[in-house]
């Protein structure tokens, strides 16, 4: 029975010890500085009261299924990078706003040529940036 005793005595010590270990590393996780954001520079421009900005679109339909088709069509094409998949669009009473980064000039042609099919040549605001080409680092 002793024998019985100590292993539950053990095993509780030893469960509690890992509890607590890992809690320990969580505590020290959140304790760590945040990282900041490599494009909140960028970002300073969405601050003018000028800015358009994803909040401005409502929820009306039309502008909603433009910038849905806008979207589809981006994803749609496969040669276009994340970087263009994921260009900030808002529609503002049929209105397109196009903002953010894209990877070459050819590039930033496309998504508005993609934007123009949908809302029309007189709609669409370019509002695009060619971000800088990443550089790899020397091993």
């Amino acid at each position: 029975m002793k024998k019985m005793g100590d292993f539950f005595t053990r095993a509780l010590l030893t469960g509690g010890l890992l509890v607590g270990g890992q809690s320990f590393v969580a505590r020290a996780q959140d304790d760590t500085k945040p990282v900041k954001a490599d494009n909140t520079k960028v970002n300073k421009r969405d601050r003018a009261k000028t800015a358009v900005t994803a909040d401005q679109q409502k929820e009306n339909r039309p502008d909603r299924v433009t910038t849905q088709q806008i979207r589809k069509s981006l994803i749609a094409d496969k040669s276009l990078s994340r970087y263009a998949h994921n260009v900030k669009i808002v529609t503002v009473n049929g209105a397109v706003t196009l903002k953010g980064p894209v990877r070459s000039d050819e590039e930033k042609k496309a998504v508005v040529a993609k934007a123009v099919e949908v809302a029309g040549a007189d709609k669409v605001t370019d509002n695009l940036s060619v971000a800088p080409a990443k550089s790899k680092k020397a091993s």
